[in-house]
């Protein structure tokens, strides 16, 4: 099921219910029960919960502490399936209302619980299942963005026309589903210093994705990979056979498709370049560190040079009003695309993936002319203002953009202003969503979004933790 498909109708028939049952004008409770009843929930964390305990007891704003307490382990409640195969934890996580596994939102579902793995054992098994499960992905195929749960099921897409294997529900070639399964097993590796999944196998998916990325720098050719969709959404297709519109190889990575699994106008994707560097880095880290292999390591070293110099000629762009800034995507040829989509890797959330420092005057250029209204996919409304997409369309916010500002910025009145603006866009629901009608949240899509609703606790937990006054 294509998240596009699930936009139309569903996510708003749910609103209306919930107005319906829970009318503020209505003697129901203000804050009704929406969490699932705990014999319902899919994974109980003591440390989570004991954070929950705590936000509810600290912060006096009841109604932050509700969203906290419903979203924060929303993964964790809706999301996963935890066991063991051959005596290693394997965990399947789903988007929600998807019954597929993307290595992105998986990898972006559990980070935020990275924190309290060292005081909750099964917490850190859990994780670990998630690193194990990724590594047999990536395996499988590299160029896939998301998996069943079930390896033998064939992909549900007849209409699309590329090398489809049995457990691959979706075969869009990203950039970033490559970087976030690293992004976690570095940060896992820091944080427990436990090496069990960096096994053989788990080293031999690095040196498939340092394959993969070399191919698509297209150096050698267009690759092994093309995509196109019978399909009337041009987002959903590419075209030139497939391949996308041509590149001039100048060393950086293409990626077909964005974070949102929109396809890529140019496919010299800039964040997704940029979190690439910081990927290869690590990896190049541990793949020296825990196995020992210095020339896959000096390979990955040398990529992220070559991608991370080749961002710095050709990713800026002199705008006329706000100076150097990064662009969205590039071409090599001197065609640049001029905007922000609602996903990580965003160019806004560069900070957050430890791609750019916050104080880099392009970045800062950059997130002025993001935020406003010269970003086309920039919306103001009467609900909320923030970044959206061509995945949803015209109008609609996405809260993951909103939290990911929130999350990048060191200026105490934006950081409340996006606490503020999601605590009154949740449409009543005690969920974020995965976009909503800048002018009317009751108008959103996706009702079951457990990546926007755990980076959201992360986002509050965060503040709470570093500058709680702003909770008040």
């Amino acid at each position: 099921m294509n998240r596009r498909s699930f936009v139309q109708g569903v996510s708003l028939l749910t609103a209306s219910v919930f107005f319906k049952q829970y009318s503020f004008a209505s003697a129901a409770p203000a804050f009704p029960v929406v969490r699932p009843a705990a014999e319902k929930r899919r994974f109980r964390s003591r440390s989570v919960e004991a954070a929950i305990v705590e936000f509810n007891k600290k912060v006096k704003d009841k109604e932050l502490g509700w969203l906290f307490a419903n979203c924060f382990p929303s993964t964790l409640d809706t999301t996963v399936t935890h066991t063991t195969l051959q005596g290693r934890p394997d965990t399947y996580v789903i988007t929600g209302d998807i019954d597929a596994m993307w290595l992105r939102d998986s990898s972006a579902q559990v980070w935020p619980y990275l924190q309290f793995v060292n005081k909750d054992a099964e917490l850190r098994q859990l994780i670990a299942g998630v690193i194990n499960r990724q590594t047999r992905c990536v395996i499988k195929d590299p160029y896939a963005n998301a998996f069943y749960g079930d390896d033998t099921k064939v992909g549900e897409w007849k209409s699309d026309l590329t090398k489809m294997q049995p457990g691959v529900h979706e075969r869009k070639w990203e950039i970033d589903s490559l970087c976030y399964p690293i992004r976690l097993a570095y940060h896992y590796w820091k944080t427990t210093n436990d090496a069990a999944p960096f096994d053989a196998q788990w080293q031999q998916a690095i040196k498939k994705t340092l394959q993969t990325f070399r191919e698509q720098q297209r150096k050698e050719g267009l690759g092994p990979y093309k995509f196109q969709r019978q399909t009337a959404t041009s987002t959903d297709t590419q075209p030139m056979s497939g391949y996308g519109y041509p590149v001039r190889p100048v060393g950086l990575i293409c990626s077909s498709f964005r974070p949102s699994d929109d396809a890529s106008l140019y496919s010299f994707l800039v964040p997704s370049n940029f979190f690439a560097v910081v990927s290869l880095r690590q990896a190049s880290e541990m793949m020296t560190a825990l196995a020992k292999d210095a020339a896959t390591a000096q390979e990955l070293t040398a990529l992220a040079n070559e991608v991370e110099a080749a961002l710095r000629q050709y990713a800026v762009v002199k705008h006329p009003q706000h100076g150097d800034l990064y662009a969205y995507e590039v071409d090599g040829f001197g065609s640049h695309v001029l905007m922000d989509d609602a996903n990580v890797p965003s160019l806004v959330a560069l900070p957050y993936l430890g791609a750019v420092p916050i104080t880099d005057p392009v970045y800062q250029n950059t997130r002025k002319f993001l935020l406003s209204t010269a970003n086309p996919f920039f919306f103001k409304g009467t609900a909320a203002e923030g970044i959206g997409g061509p995945h949803v369309g015209q109008d609609m916010i996405w809260p993951i953009a909103i939290t990911t500002r929130g999350l990048t910025s060191t200026n105490d009145a934006e950081i409340r202003d996006c606490v503020q603006s999601l605590k009154a866009t949740h449409a009543g629901t005690g969920y974020m969503h995965e976009s909503f009608h800048k002018d009317d949240a009751s108008k959103f899509t996706r009702s079951w979004f457990a990546w926007a609703n755990t980076i959201f606790g992360e986002f509050l937990w965060k503040v709470y933790q570093e500058k709680p006054q702003l909770l008040a």
